[in-house]
């Protein structure tokens, strides 16, 4: 493929090794990918194998589970819970005309508070309490660990991001120590004859800062070159698809990519998806870094917050929590 139409794949084992020049190397990498193509993918990141398949396996076990055991725990107003079946539509998309609710259903977990955390007790917008399955024994054990190992590689891939924008490597640490982060556990069901606007997820960029799309051995990712050409995810063995979304456009004023992607299950096989979306903690402040203003490259996007961005992008997705968009 030409240039920008080929997803680079990252080897981190010699970063995480610790072996000299790696993080230059791998920051060099992860630096071509997000301003050519806004994907890549990455090998030897240290998630164990048995976790990645667990967590496959527990939300396959949810999504078995009758309507009514999971519309017992519906999203809520902090986006944790269970989105039905066609639930939004993602009139967001600046690629695409949507009209067509997606044709998948899905789980979103935050970070695990507990009942006594002062945000939870506050009820402070998207710092609610996680909304769990009644009776999947194992189930909330198996995400948290997930989770907490997906936060984990996640501080360790922020350092390449700072030397990818010639920041020094320890920039992105603090934002990201406590980070404001969501599981989409998702359930797409076979779509061999679909219509040409009917999506398991439609084109669309992600808001994160980064997102990571677990190993996954039924295709149907695909992705939007910046020559406006589509290409499918190719299938590699234990690798992570990464990708940048909105936030990390605000946060490089541009520099780097939030590229559009969809899913369509063509496979014949009912597909599932463990997406992490991440970002810097809440109370941080999204701004351009400095390495990418100046006199002749003023700031595209004013200062903002999670909280503000999110709760505008709920507003406009989400029809089971906007009666009104669902009746259009």
């Amino acid at each position: 493929m030409a240039s920008g139409e080929t997803i680079p794949v990252v080897d981190l084992g010699p970063y995480l090794a610790g072996e000299p020049g790696a993080l230059e190397r791998a920051a060099g990498e992860i630096r071509v990918a997000l301003t050519e193509i806004g994907f890549y993918y990455i090998v030897d990141h240290g998630v164990p194998r048995a976790l990645i398949r667990e967590v496959f396996r527990q939300v396959a076990l949810f999504h078995a589970q009758p309507p009514e055991a999971k519309k017992a725990i519906l999203i809520d107003r902090h986006s944790a819970g269970y989105l039905p079946m066609k639930g939004d539509t993602l009139r967001t998309s600046t690629v695409q005309t949507v009209t067509r609710p997606n044709l998948n259903e899905a789980l979103f977990v935050a970070r695990d508070l507990p009942p006594d955390h002062p945000d939870v007790l506050a009820d402070r917008r998207f710092r609610g309490a996680n909304r769990w399955p009644a009776d999947l024994p194992g189930f909330r054990e198996t995400i948290v660990a997930y989770a907490d190992a997906m936060e984990h590689l996640v501080q360790r891939l922020v350092p390449l991001y700072a030397r990818a924008l010639d920041l020094p490597a320890t920039f992105f640490d603090e934002p990201f120590r406590e980070s404001q982060y969501k599981l989409r556990l998702s359930h797409y069901p076979p779509q061999d004859g679909a219509a040409a606007d009917e999506f398991g997820i439609a084109p669309h960029t992600d808001t994160s800062f980064l997102t990571l799309l677990a190993p996954n051995d039924v295709p149907g990712l695909s992705i939007r070159t910046q020559g406006g050409k589509w290409i499918d995810a190719p299938d590699i063995a234990d690798a992570y698809v990464v990708n940048g979304g909105q936030m990390l456009q605000r946060w490089t004023n541009d520099r780097f990519l939030a590229t559009p992607h969809r899913a369509i299950n063509r496979s014949g096989r009912e597909r599932y998806a463990v997406v992490f979306f991440c970002d810097g903690n809440i109370d941080c402040p999204v701004a351009a870094v400095p390495t990418t203003v100046g006199p002749d490259r003023p700031p595209k996007y004013p200062t903002t917050y999670y909280t503000d961005y999110m709760a505008a992008y709920q507003q406009r997705s989400y029809d089971l929590l906007n009666p009104d968009k669902a009746a259009d």
